[in-house]
This record gives structure tokens, C-alpha cells and sequence, in this order.
């Protein structure tokens, strides 16, 4: 998951540099979701381990 996010972290710094602001704003938020998503489930997993 963390993969995906900065894949597209780094689509939308390509995007933006060659001045595609659309493209790169989508990139961004798709990015800061899948990064949202990868913490959601890193935070899950640290509890059910404890428990």
C-alpha cells in the first residue's frame, strides 16, 4: 500500500514539473489516500497484535 502511495507521490511531482496541474493535483490526493489507508492499517495491525 505504501508502494502505490509513493508512486503516485512522485506521478504527481513528474506532473507537476511538466506543468500537468490536473493530472498532478489527482495523483496528490489518490497518494494521500492510499498513505491515509496504509496508516489506518498499520495502527490496526499494531493493536491486534497486542491483543
Amino acid at each position: 500500500m505504501l508502494h502505490y502511495a509513493v508512486t503516485f507521490f512522485i506521478i504527481a511531482i513528474v506532473a507537476a514539473v511538466l506543468g500537468f496541474g490536473g493530472i498532478a493535483g489527482m495523483a496528490a490526493d489518490i497518494a494521500k489516500i492510499l498513505f491515509i489507508v496504509f496508516l489506518v492499517m498499520a495502527v490496526l495491525s499494531l493493536f491486534k497484535k497486542k491483543s
